[in-house]
């Protein structure tokens, strides 16, 4: 089969075309015809820095595909069955014709999004859905009189944090975005409040009058973090997703705040008892798109996968300035 990949860690133009074999199948996997992927801060990182310890490796996590196969021990799905998942970082990606899976971190794709777009959302939604009610412990239409702060409100996980917490709690969101555009776009997700991160995010957040009591620090944490530990509330949760290269952690004792990783890989990495919880959570969203209770975060299809498309992708992705998701039909 097709599939993009690379060889040695560099900029984007070490991607290129790799011919390779389909998948073999684990018991509990799916062998997925791929029509829909999209790109993630993850794909640019690992191509940046992590040479592939032997042959090539392929990136790529969101899929929105067809299952073709089954595993001998496969519950949950049949042949023919359209899904959508955001994969597993210790196997091969999603930039491929074919891709295998374990169908435990899988849903259902939403039937209102073609392909391309519903490959926009698998992994900023788990990993969204796991800050509110893993890292932050939080239960549905619960948070009455607390706020949430997205540091980095239009990105992917940004997008569709705002949109979850906008619907599944009561919390008070205030999202954080720079330029015009990005403040339109987080306004449209739900913010309740845009703030600006280029500024000064103490002052702006005692012009609201908001201690915020959780904070997903998605981006740039440790550029803001000693903003973050003076404006935070006294008992408040922390989540971060992106490499910090030192956090000092000792002002963050006088107000007893809690400090969680979120890791969406970890469930699959590790093959946890409760991996199962990412099939469902899918499952989920799925249903809340198909309700129009979610809108979709992708913000251009990119057309068929390619490779100078994905190089170019990429370049977008690291540049920082990426509103929502970028997505591609499959190869």
């Amino acid at each position: 089969m097709k599939a993009i990949g690379y060889k040695t860690a560099g900029a984007a133009d070490v991607l290129d075309w790799i011919e390779m074999d389909r998948p073999t199948l684990g018991p509990r996997d799916l062998l997925v015809a791929v029509k829909g992927v999209s790109v993630n801060p993850v794909d640019v990182k690992l191509r940046a820095a992590v040479t592939p310890e032997a042959g090539a490796r392929i990136l790529g996590f969101d899929a929105a595909g067809i299952v073709v196969e089954t595993g001998e021990a496969v519950q949950h799905y049949k042949v023919g069955d359209a899904v959508f998942y955001a994969g597993d970082l210790t196997r091969a990606g999603t930039n491929a014709e074919f891709h295998a899976v374990d169908e435990r971190i899988v849903g259902r794709k939403p039937q209102r999004l073609d392909f391309a777009e519903a490959a926009g959302l698998p992994l900023t939604a788990i990993t969204a859905w796991e800050m509110l009610f893993d890292s932050f412990r939080l239960v549905e239409g619960g948070g009455e009189g607390q706020s949430l702060l997205v540091i980095g409100g239009a990105g992917g996980v940004g997008s569709i944090l705002i949109q979850l917490a906008k619907t599944l709690t009561k919390l008070t969101v205030i999202a954080t975005a720079s330029r015009p555009e990005t403040q339109d776009w987080v306004r449209k997700m739900g913010a309740d409040h845009v703030v600006d991160h280029r500024g000064d995010l103490v002052a702006q957040m005692a012009d609201l009058g908001i201690s915020p009591t959780h904070v997903a620090a998605l981006t740039a944490t440790d550029q803001h973090w000693s903003a973050i530990i003076d404006m935070i509330a006294p008992r408040g949760q922390i989540a971060l997703i992106d490499d910090p290269q030192g956090l000092n952690i000792a002002p963050a004792k006088p107000k007893a705040l809690s400090l969680h990783w979120e890791f969406m890989f970890t469930r699959s990495m590790f093959a946890t008892d409760d991996i199962a919880v990412q099939r469902d959570l899918l499952n989920r969203v799925s249903a809340m798109i198909d309700a129009g209770a979610l809108q979709s975060t992708m913000t251009e299809n990119a057309g068929p996968l390619g490779l100078e498309a994905l190089r170019a992708a990429h370049i977008r992705q690291e540049s920082g300035s990426v509103i929502g998701k970028q997505v591609f039909a499959g190869l």
